[in-house]
């Protein structure tokens, strides 16, 4: 939008709210009629047409009640993240590649409004005193906020979009994220309650494959999830419970943690307990529940690989409680029967790159048993092999195998592949009655 154009959506805006009754509440349709009329009235802006002044109301009304400039990236299908590192710098996440966009606030306290406007929507406050916060839009969108003085050159706002509809296992499968093979144990796990831990790194698709995993969970079951920012998609399921923790108020008091709603879904009578994603002492918690009966939890973490999600664990698990370190490992192996670990490729394509069983603990460690493993074959240049071409254009190889292009044209190729190891701890398998391709014969 050009300057005189931001400047007359400015001058309107200010006319409608200095109108406002501030006796009452608006809903979004008083508002957006309120909006159009005072834009299609206007004489001296005649020369638009019917759509530019659309356009200019849809302007107006972002300005005051939703996220001005930010808007039409929000409702973009395509971006996955925005990120505004100050009036002029926004940048977008769109296929997994970053860049800058051509938009701007006027001045860094248009972008101030706007955080304080959506933020007082969602019962949260953020200032100096409590400069960082989260909260998650109407759309599921999940938003973080940091302000002066932590944010040293100015506000700071980073948006994560979610799709409307949670991916399935088969559309993972799809995108070559997952392979058939993998897909169908997958399922086989989860309907028959194991225990199943998701870590990866920022953006790897933790929150994502979450979402599928527990959209294999058997409608008639009893959910109940645990969040810091409500951003799970859990469809076709009735029984189920929503939590989500709380901050301090300006008095330091009022707090809810993780912690507390684990302890709080325990007397819900819970049989699966989904906790969005343990950071702390919360760890020590979430095992407990696993280990008094709540088969087939689900949880995630931050993590390089499955063993060093194992010694995060046990860290955060000891930084709650001084139990000895054996305690602690074996409270984990009893615990979680499976890792699965998420990983971006240097052609910023997500995958699963690892899958394995906790298979028990032995001479103080415990024993992972790999069951499929991300081999990557080579990067290619799509220029030179038919098969290099299949697996770019695809996303993936009837084989499984996977692809997509670097910032140079090419793109890595590999595969999720079997490990040839089967399943250790099968008795969930028979006791749900349910077959696997490795193993669990009833």
């Amino acid at each position: 939008m050009a300057a005189g154009d931001r400047e007359l959506a400015e001058e309107i805006r200010a006319e409608i709210a200095q109108g406002l009754d501030r006796t009452k509440d608006i809903d979004d349709d008083e508002l957006m009629e309120m909006v159009t009329e005072a834009v299609f009235r206007r004489s001296q802006i005649s020369w638009l047409n019917i759509a530019q002044k659309r356009e200019l109301a849809d302007t107006v009304y972002n300005s005051m009640r939703r996220l001005d400039i930010l808007q039409p990236m929000l409702d973009d299908k395509g971006i996955t993240e925005i990120m505004v590192n100050g009036p002029d710098k926004i940048f977008i996440e769109r296929a997994g590649r970053i860049d800058r966009v051509n938009a701007s606030f006027d001045d860094q306290q248009k972008l101030e409004d706007v955080i304080h406007n959506i933020v007082s929507r969602t019962n949260r406050t953020v200032n100096e005193a409590s400069p960082i916060v989260d909260f998650v839009l109407p759309d599921g969108s999940r938003v973080n906020v940091v302000l002066r003085p932590v944010a040293l050159n100015g506000p700071i706002m980073t948006i994560r979009k979610f799709p409307d509809d949670p991916m399935t296992l088969e559309q993972l499968t799809e995108t070559g994220s997952l392979s058939v093979e993998a897909a169908e144990v997958l399922d086989c796990l989860v309907r028959a309650k194991y225990n199943i831990f998701i870590c990866g790194g920022t953006g790897s698709g933790k929150t994502t494959f979450l979402n599928a995993l527990a959209g294999r969970i058997p409608p008639d079951e009893r959910i109940i999830t645990i969040e810091d920012s409500a951003e799970l998609q859990i469809k076709g399921v009735d029984n189920l419970v929503r939590l989500e923790t709380r901050n301090a108020n300006s008095e330091g008091k009022g707090s809810i943690t993780i912690r507390d709603l684990i302890r709080t879904s325990l007397r819900m009578r819970p049989e699966r307990i989904i906790v969005g994603e343990v950071r702390g002492e919360e760890a020590l918690d979430m095992l407990q529940a696993m280990n008094t009966g709540h088969d087939g939890s689900l949880s995630t973490g931050h993590a390089n690989s499955a063993e060093d999600m194992l010694k995060r664990l046990e860290t955060m698990v000891i930084s709650a409680s001084p139990i000895p370190l054996d305690a602690v490992r074996q409270q984990i192996s009893s615990a979680i029967d499976i890792m699965v670990h998420l990983g971006r490729l240097r052609d910023k394509t997500r995958r699963v790159l690892e899958i394995c069983e906790i298979s028990g603990f032995n001479d103080g460690r415990i024993l992972l048993n790999p069951l499929f493993v991300f081999k990557e074959t080579r990067t290619c240049d799509s220029a030179v092999s038919d098969i290099c071409e299949e697996v770019a254009d695809t996303g993936r190889s009837k084989t499984g195998s996977a692809g997509d292009r670097t910032e140079d044209g090419s793109f890595v190729a590999g595969s999720l592949s079997w490990t040839g190891n089967m399943l250790v701890r099968t008795y969930k398998l028979k006791m749900a009655g349910i077959r696997c391709r490795l193993g669990g014969d009833i």
